[in-house]
């Protein structure tokens, strides 16, 4: 079993940065694929970001390509979202997800609980 805790979103004026952190607790987080999705009042969850257990493995979503760096510390079992240049429309709630092995985040295993990102024009 794996527990997943978002912080770090807020409000922020555009072109302003936020750095999102995903707090782990469980076994092998080093197996795990990481990720972010999110979702904005009355659309779909979506891909945002993820990066392999071994860290190469990274993918970012075209919307936010050049302007968010994920990375993760298997030793903090942490994993966190660098978000630069934001944009109004980065506004929603930012969701950090694992899966278990694999390449992909596709149909995580694991949920948190969502950090709201809020982005004034």
């Amino acid at each position: 079993q794996v527990q997943l805790v978002e912080s770090g979103g807020g409000l922020v004026q555009a072109g302003g940065s936020l750095r999102l952190s995903c707090a782990a607790s469980g076994r092998n987080f080093g197996l795990y694929m990481m990720g972010w999705f999110r979702q904005a009042p009355g659309k779909e969850r979506d891909f945002v970001s993820h990066i392999g257990w071994s860290g190469p493995n990274t993918r970012y979503a075209d919307s936010m390509k050049g302007r968010v760096t994920i990375s993760r510390d298997n030793a903090k079992k942490t994993v966190y979202l660098q978000m630069n240049s934001l944009k109004p429309e980065d506004t929603a709630v930012y969701y950090c997800a694992a899966k278990y092995g694999g390449t992909s985040l596709v149909n995580p295993d694991y949920w948190g609980q969502g950090t709201q990102v809020t982005v004034s024009s």
